[in-house]
């Protein structure tokens, strides 16, 4: 895999858990730890987007 591949793919992934945080944060039933995680996921991924296009 290449670096842009990868790059395009942790994009993705990165795009469909700020879908996910929106969703949760809109559901009354989502608990404050799962949002938690989901933005813990997010971070990770756009810290490793940075990392690699620099």
């Amino acid at each position: 895999m290449t670096i842009s591949s990868h790059l395009s793919e942790l994009k993705r992934k990165h795009e469909v858990l700020s879908q996910q945080v929106e969703e949760a944060q809109r559901s009354p039933a989502t608990d404050d730890l799962s949002i938690v995680e989901l933005k813990k996921q997010k971070l990770r991924l756009k810290e490793e987007i940075t990392k690699l296009a620099n």
